[in-house]
């Protein structure tokens, strides 16, 4: 039986537990068949790339999905732990971002899929509907020491299905916004007494689900952006002695912040931002003050806004809202911008882990399968993280003499967790009766790389 390098086996002893000794077995293969497999990630190219298309008992490594018992939940958090104590350091925060994908799929039993828009196809200009899975994924934000940027490592992801599922089963339809609610608060659970920092786009930009981050015991500190004609109000005054009626949720209306960014009296300071969306450092200018915001029938929820404009004039003025009423405006900054890698992390996934290409369609294969090739992502990261700290990584960044690649990306450590696992002995698993050829060296090499960098 081919196994695991015993590096790797004692790095996923975690995840161990939450299996039976025999489908952890299986698990082990396919999660090894998985990283090798150059094409689609099904489970039959996954034995494939293991050399068991002959296997007669396939039918097991299939069940591992659709009906083996272990909770999917609880090896999301040993994942999570694994991360934490990586690229975490005690003390400091968990900044997570929240968005959701497309996976594009059809099929009529596929009973979850809807008609949604496309966010990879779509622009500006053009609106692309596609039948597929929508999921809402929760990625921890860290900086990788080796790649010299944040990456964004998914860990939690949450299946949202469509009005048409709901209404089938007859079940309450939930927004994407309940569904971000409902990952961090289990975040939360997980762990009661971190400081957890949430990214979002404007989507998530809700009074409900920013007022019950805020009313926690242990509050979430929520990051999204806001509109620049929302209605913001001072402070509730001061109830006065013997007042009577209901007491106010809001006081005066505050000016538009389209109206402050106009405002020649608006103090702007200049801000320094590190990683500018992956372009490096940015200067910018930024204003912000507290405020209150409120809408009819609707939470109301004190907040910070900050104002960014670009002195330069390359993009629009535009505004964040922080629910610490004390945290730094270029700090609050700087965790925003962070969020562009929850969309790098969704293409990588696409182009070299093989993201919409499995094709199960019993729901419990459905609902574990695309969370687990998220987490593959995260655990390709620590896999090679784990090589020596990274003291390997610059000798597997792919260069050319028209491409000056410096530092690795996620297509390197790809490859070098594909050539640790070829070349170990307990996985050739060689004949003892063999033919020798002598084939050059420049060969094996080419072919090795063309093998371990293929998508």
């Amino acid at each position: 039986m081919r196994t695991l390098p015993a590096t790797m086996i004692r790095f996923l002893a975690p995840f161990a537990p939450l299996f039976s000794k025999r489908v952890w077995q299986n698990a082990q293969i396919l999660l090894m068949g998985a990283i090798l497999a150059p094409d689609r990630r099904t489970v039959s190219s996954a034995l494939r790339a293991m050399g068991l298309d002959q296997h007669k008992r396939f039918h097991r490594y299939h069940r591992v999905l659709s009906h083996a018992s272990w909770s999917s939940s609880e090896a999301r958090r040993v994942l999570l732990r694994l991360m934490m104590e990586a690229f975490v350091p005690e003390g400091d925060p968990l900044v997570v971002g929240i968005d959701e994908t497309l996976e594009r799929r059809w099929g009529k039993k596929i009973a979850a899929r809807g008609v949604y828009r496309d966010p990879v196809r779509s622009s500006h200009e053009n609106f692309v509907k596609a039948s597929g899975l929508r999921w809402v994924c929760v990625m921890l934000l860290v900086e990788v020491p080796w790649a010299a940027r944040v990456w964004a490592l998914p860990f939690l992801s949450a299946l949202a299905p469509s009005e048409r599922y709901a209404a089938t089963w007859g079940r309450r339809h939930k927004k994407i916004t309940e569904w971000a609610w409902q990952l961090l608060l289990l975040l939360r659970r997980w762990h009661p007494q971190r400081e957890i920092v949430a990214v979002a786009d404007r989507a998530y930009a809700s009074l409900k689900l920013l007022e019950r981050c805020r009313t926690l015991t242990k509050p979430i500190t929520f990051i999204t952006r806001l509109r620049l004609d929302a209605a913001l109000y001072e402070p509730a005054p001061a109830r006065r002695p013997g007042q009577r009626g209901r007491p106010r949720l809001k006081g005066e209306r505050l000016p538009n912040l389209s109206v402050v960014a106009e405002d020649p009296s608006t103090s702007w300071k200049p801000a320094k931002i590190a990683n500018w969306y992956g372009s490096g450092e940015r200067m910018v200018e930024i204003a912000s003050e507290t405020a209150v915001w409120y809408s009819t029938g609707l939470f109301t929820v004190p907040l910070r806004w900050v104002l960014v404009r670009d002195p330069q004039g390359q993009f629009k003025t535009q505004a964040l809202l922080c629910t610490d009423l004390e945290a730094d405006p270029q700090k609050i900054l700087g965790w925003f911008v962070m969020r562009w890698q929850l969309e790098v992390t969704f293409q990588e996934v696409r182009r070299h882990l093989g993201f919409e290409t499995q094709r199960q369609w019993s729901e419990m294969a459905i609902r574990r399968t695309t969370p687990a090739l998220l987490g593959l992502f995260s655990l390709v990261t620590l896999f090679a993280h784990r090589q020596k700290q990274g003291a390997r990584l610059p000798a597997v960044v792919k260069r050319a003499a028209w491409y000056d690649k410096r530092l690795p990306t996620f297509s390197g450590a790809l490859a070098l967790v594909r050539k640790d696992l070829w070349a170990q002995e307990t996985f050739r698993g060689s004949l003892s009766d063999t033919d020798t050829v002598k084939v050059p060296r420049a060969f094996v090499e080419r072919l090795t790389e063309a093998v371990c960098y293929a998508a």
